[in-house]
């Protein structure tokens, strides 16, 4: 379970795949987006390790491009007093969120520093391209910071999966420079942790030590190892990440229903 104590434990909690558009009472696939947004956190606001050293967001925060959606995401998140931490997803504007989200206590992109652990942001964002890429840029920027952080225990984050997921039409929308991504990673052992969104899905894998993780979205989820795209019946998600200062993650999922509301 992730909770902060006086150990030296950095607490997350992970949300990502909003969806929210510019009128409040909007829906995708059934689902009003901005409702479910707001009961994930009021459900993680209730529990026990509330409050979280900060909250990551893994992209697709807005749905249409609106410049409205990022204006409520971000007086929503501001109110809460938290660092809050950014990358982009496929869906998103990425000059709309460096206008909105890069003044404290948001940030987008870039890395930062808590306790014994470094959280790198990467940006996958492909303009008009579903799948994700970091680029030759990307790539050369993420060896540069892990050279620059090699005594620190580094969390990778980004919008999309690294790994295959078991499902066709997920696994070409992508990282497509995933294959140079790993290499990197695998050539620096203080990478504990890599973790996106983009799956509506949560998952968890070792690979080579290193932990890799996929997380729920806030709204709607897609039906693991699925050929083709299908919805699951899941409701809204969270993660909740533990990063001790042994370089160990504690990671939980929490699935958010009318029934479990606290």
């Amino acid at each position: 379970m992730a909770q902060s104590n006086d150990r030296g434990t950095v607490v997350l909690l992970q949300i990502t795949d909003l969806h929210l558009h510019a009128a409040p009472d909007s829906q995708m696939r059934g689902v009003t987006t901005q409702d479910t947004f707001l009961s994930v956190l009021d459900y993680s606001r209730k529990v026990p390790r509330w409050p979280p050293d900060a909250i990551l967001v893994t992209g697709d925060i807005v749905q249409d491009g609106s410049q409205a959606g990022y204006k409520r995401f971000r007086e929503t998140l501001q109110a809460l007093n938290l660092p809050v931490l950014c990358v982009p997803g496929n869906h998103d504007d990425p000059v709309l969120m460096a206008g909105l989200l890069m003044s404290p206590p948001f940030q987008l992109c870039g890395e930062a520093k808590f306790g014994k652990w470094r959280i790198l942001l990467l940006n996958t964002f492909q303009k008009e391209n579903h799948a994700g890429a970091l680029g030759f840029s990307g790539l050369t920027a993420l060896v540069s910071s892990l050279k620059e952080f090699s005594d620190e225990h580094v969390l990778i984050c980004m919008h999309h999966q690294p790994i295959p997921m078991g499902s066709a039409w997920l696994d070409r929308i992508g990282l497509q420079d995933a294959e140079p991504f790993l290499d990197i990673i695998n050539r620096h052992n203080q990478v504990r942790g890599v973790v996106w969104g983009h799956v509506h899905q949560a998952s968890d894998r070792d690979r080579n030590g290193v932990r890799f993780l996929s997380t729920p979205s806030t709204c709607s989820q897609f039906l693991p190892d699925s050929e083709f795209f299908t919805l699951d019946s899941r409701p809204p998600g969270l993660r909740w990440l533990a990063l001790e200062p042994n370089g160990q993650i504690t990671t939980e999922v929490n699935w958010v229903s009318s029934s479990n509301q606290i």
